[in-house]
């Protein structure tokens, strides 16, 4: 993997389960790894890689996605080099789990939906599926009851409810066992209920 993506956990090589974190618009790897003290994920590897200028794609994730080009392919391929790389050190995509954070979060929800496939699980703190509506077009496979955990605020300034109702709507489409939360007022942060759903949905699951 490039310099850019730090990993932390147990080794790559050695692991039997990897969750790639994906950190949120102005924030870095090190600011998504912090979040895994508080996650059931003792046993797995970490890999957290780093957007360039710590922004994944440059405009909201609600712009026509031609207008966040070149940055948003590059993104989704930067993600799927980790994938490829986690896979080379022998672990099924079954045992491979994704988790963001805002920007991070659509972006793990729009990856996994491309590729949709039997995951461990998905959690996005925060996130939609990506442009200036969900084209459904865009999305291919299966994802065989991968369980996923969504959490927004409503209000939340970045993220409306409409497009999080939008994209549960497609993933369970895809086969996904979608789990949607709405907090009122919770604000554009992580909180204590979401970690807490993560751990019991997603990452205590044997």
């Amino acid at each position: 993997m490039n310099l850019d993506t730090i990993t932390a956990g147990v080794p790559l090589n050695e692991a039997k389960k990897a969750l790639i974190m994906l950190h949120g618009r102005g924030a870095t790897s090190h600011d998504i790894l912090s979040i895994a003290k508080y996650l059931d994920v003792e046993k797995f590897a970490l890999i957290a890689p780093q957007a360039e200028n710590r922004t994944w794609y440059p405009y909201s994730f609600l712009a026509p996605i031609n207008e966040n080009e070149p940055s948003f392919s590059k993104s989704l391929e930067a993600i799927h080099q980790v994938l490829v790389a986690v896979q080379q050190n022998g672990i099924e995509k079954e045992n491979i789990y994704f988790l963001g954070f805002s920007q991070g979060a659509c972006l793990a929800l729009e990856f996994t939906a491309r590729n949709a496939a039997k995951y461990g699980g998905v959690v996005a703190f925060t996130g939609g599926l990506i442009g200036d509506k969900v084209y459904e077009e865009h999305y291919h496979g299966n994802f065989e009851n991968t369980p996923i955990f969504i959490g927004t605020s409503d209000p939340d300034f970045h993220v409306p409810v409409e497009r999080v109702n939008d994209s549960e709507a497609l993933l369970k489409k895809l086969g996904a066992n979608v789990t949607k939360k709405i907090y009122d007022n919770m604000g554009h942060t992580i909180s204590q209920d979401e970690i807490d759903l993560a751990n019991q949905l997603i990452f205590s699951k044997k």
